[in-house]
């Protein structure tokens, strides 16, 4: 699914034309994003958890050569659906 589908989907479903359901779409992804980039958590009833985590230095191996390297800190996002999202997906 696409965010096309999703606005789509927004325009049947409310009284919004198009363009007002692309806002609302566009809107609500603006929030997200600038809530994760933040480092803030996000909490959808009904739906999961965003979760940003900090990963620190790890050593790895380049493939290619066998080289020992060292992989950098970054953040990595994480999703946890709640249990009855679970169930639903799974019946």
């Amino acid at each position: 699914m696409t965010k096309a589908d999703i606005v789509e989907r927004a325009h049947k479903i409310t009284d919004f034309n198009k363009k007002e359901s692309f806002e609302v779409v566009e809107l609500l992804f603006e929030v997200v994003k600038e809530t994760l980039v933040g480092g803030e958590d996000l909490k959808l009833s009904g739906f999961g958890n965003f979760k940003v985590r900090q990963k620190a230095d790890r050593r790895g191996r380049n493939p290619q050569t066998g080289e020992a390297i060292t992989i950098e800190a970054r953040r990595i996002l994480s999703f946890k659906p709640i249990h009855v999202l679970k169930i639903y997906l799974n019946n």
